[in-house]
């Protein structure tokens, strides 16, 4: 039985993916590369190290340990001013009525972000006192596809992984709730996201009795 419901944040309550792609497309411009979307989907619920390396691969180019640091706070401050800009506007279709409804029938909430700035987006759509846990790069040693992420929320909800329902929109997000234990719903397409127990193109989607 469901008891607690555990979200991504990046294309699941609010659309701040296309600031990251905007941030990690003008980062590789200085590579001499041009970042694609097809590019940015394989960087989705990936953390900012191992995106940035990724990049690094398509552009063929390498950079000292220095400098790779350094690139990663440059793509992160310009991410940052994106994300300034946000309100509830940015929510995506559905997630206001979602978040209505597992509230009124007292689901507790997690969070479970590859971002590092979860909580100052969270703030920015008003949505950051509606959790009961918040998980993302922060707090973990190993980001997804591994489980960790989804595991400690679950821990901090105090139930049981098998009882937790995680709502994803990547394949790396989908493998960590798999291997998990949790039942994973992917927003998005089945054939995009094919180990999802099934797939809806939005929060609002969710039927609720299906609990």
């Amino acid at each position: 039985m469901i008891q607690g419901i555990i979200l991504d944040l990046d294309g699941v309550i609010c659309d701040t993916a296309k600031f990251h792609f905007e941030a990690w497309k003008r980062l590789a411009e200085d590579y001499g590369y041009i970042l694609t979307e097809t590019d940015n989907e394989a960087l989705k619920g990936v953390s900012r190290a191992n995106s940035l390396k990724l990049i690094l691969q398509k552009a063929n180019t390498t950079l000292s340990t220095e400098q790779f640091e350094i690139d990663l706070i440059r793509k992160n401050q310009w991410y940052l001013e994106l994300v300034e800009e946000m309100d509830s506007s940015y929510l995506l279709e559905g997630v206001a009525n979602f978040f209505e409804k597992a509230i009124s029938l007292n689901i507790p909430l997690a969070l479970g972000s590859a971002s590092k700035n979860a909580n100052l987006a969270l703030e920015k759509v008003g949505l950051l006192n509606k959790f009961t846990a918040i998980v993302d790069a922060n707090h973990v040693v190993n980001g997804k596809p591994n489980p960790e992420t989804f595991l400690k929320a679950a821990q901090l909800l105090q139930i049981a992984p098998e009882n937790c329902i995680v709502f994803e929109d990547s394949a790396s997000g989908i493998k960590a709730a798999v291997d998990g234990k949790m039942f994973a719903v992917g927003i998005g397409n089945q054939k995009d996201l094919p180990l999802a127990n099934y797939c809806i193109p939005n929060l609002g989607a969710f039927d609720f009795n299906t609990l």
